[in-house]
């Protein structure tokens, strides 16, 4: 099969039956040669980024959409996507989308002659900065309208459009070094194999990668034990502060990028527990914990909401199931994937989740709740609603310097930890850190 219709095989893949774009990528790019390789995620992630976008310039020119099928509909939008974003010879796109369509014994003459209507009467693209309803952001950037709204209500039009274009954005790979120590040698091993890299400005392990690079090459020039792990994901571990010789408890651990880190900050002294109920998933927390040489992780298959220990932990991280809207830039299929009553519903799940483990840690502990989301249902409102219910708890700040950029407050004294793409070129996420006094 050729990458475009391999690329059309992972597009039904991800919007008819709901696979993920790396499981289905991953399939369909085995066996490829690199630049085919790299074509077909290119051609895949751009339809995932701009797919309204790329419905709306297509909208003039038919008639009766819902008449066609799932394969001619994303035929058409690998074709407008390469002509509007890849720079791609229209000549070119319209050929090898009609050739496809042929293959497809689809209809290749509708296609021609709608992406020939297209070149002939291109539509302009609307300024999303003139219409404060958000319809405009929301088609131009492919983003919910719902969502949008909401970001617009908070941050302004502005902030919201710059949110929108960081979402759409191919994001910096973050890596995290097991001992901070041999970071500056891992950055010079990296450079020599032509990956520029510089150093985490907030994680003392975290290498942040400048442009792009191809996963095999990374860790064919790594010198030393690493992770790939954003630099969001490396602040919670860094606010959870674990000592060597503490037990901890890290629940939804797997495929253990925090349980790890846990593990690297104690010096691999002490105990992280790490539980996860998918086999799949413990199946590569166990493969990470024997890739880094880490022997303080112990692995539970079990359900957060089940699991129990007698003896307590000195610190919890309830990294608790979230609806992911802070990860869009690396998984753009989330966008498409949720409604505010899925936030409603996760926030449930996460207060039950926050209320059952925090009952685990020791007088005196600390839980850190993390939720890779930029919406407040699953971040401060489940914070608050916990501290409201569970008087000997305190939320508390964190104790590295490097976090303080991220702390918010408000004239309550309420207060966490907030990251956005937008405004920290890093994964938006949200964290708190409680403590318990009684």
């Amino acid at each position: 099969m050729t990458p475009r219709q391999l690329a059309l095989k992972v597009l039904e893949d991800i919007f008819q039956t709901g696979l993920k774009p790396k499981q289905s990528l991953d399939a369909a790019g085995a066996g490829l040669e690199e630049r085919d390789r790299a074509f077909l995620m290119q051609l895949v992630y751009g339809v995932l980024r701009y797919r309204d976008c790329l419905d709306w310039l297509l909208s003039g020119f038919l008639t009766r959409p819902e008449g066609l099928g799932a394969k001619t509909i994303d035929n058409l939008r690998m074709a407008v996507y390469q002509i509007e974003f890849m720079r791609v010879p229209e000549w070119a796109a319209v050929d090898e989308a009609v050739t496809l369509e042929k293959r497809l014994r689809g209809k290749h003459g509708l296609v021609n002659a709608v992406l020939r209507s297209f070149l002939r009467k291109r539509p302009s693209l609307p300024d999303p900065l003139d219409d404060l309803s958000g319809t405009v952001l929301a088609m131009r950037s492919s983003h919910p309208l719902w969502l949008v709204q909401r970001w617009i209500k908070r941050f302004g039009i502005m902030d919201a459009a710059a949110l929108c274009e960081a979402n759409n954005a191919i994001p910096s790979i973050a890596l995290r070094v097991s001992v901070p120590a041999q970071r500056e040698d891992a950055i010079a091993s990296l450079a020599a194999k032509g990956i520029a890299a510089r150093p985490s400005q907030i994680s003392p392990a975290g290498i942040v990668l400048e442009g792009t690079a191809r996963f095999e090459d990374i860790e064919d020039a790594m010198s030393c034990p690493y992770f790939v792990q954003d630099e969001a994901a490396q602040m919670v571990s860094m606010l959870l502060a674990p000592e060597p010789g503490q037990r901890i408890l890290d629940a939804c651990s797997a495929p253990g990028g925090k349980a790890t880190h846990l593990a690297e900050i104690m010096q691999d002294r002490g105990e992280v527990v790490a539980v996860d109920q998918d086999d799949g998933r413990l199946k590569l927390l166990r493969e990470n914990i024997i890739r880094l040489g880490l022997h303080s992780v112990t692995v539970c298959a079990a359900d957060a909401f089940s699991f129990s220990d007698a003896s307590g932990f000195d610190h919890v991280l309830v990294d608790a199931p979230c609806s992911a809207l802070g990860t869009i830039r690396r998984n753009p299929d989330v966008r498409y994937r949720h409604t505010l009553a899925d936030l409603l519903r996760l926030q449930h799940t996460q207060m039950r989740m926050l209320s059952r483990l925090s009952g685990l840690v020791r007088e005196g502990g600390t839980v850190v709740y993390a939720v890779c989301s930029t919406e407040p249902e699953e971040g401060e409102d489940v914070v608050r609603f916990f501290l409201q219910e569970h008087a000997n708890f305190s939320i508390i700040k964190g104790e590295s310097p490097a976090l303080k950029t991220f702390f918010l407050e408000d004239d309550k004294g309420f207060a966490g930890y907030r990251t956005f793409p937008h405004r920290d070129g890093m994964d938006g996420f949200y964290a708190a850190r409680l403590k318990r006094l009684r």
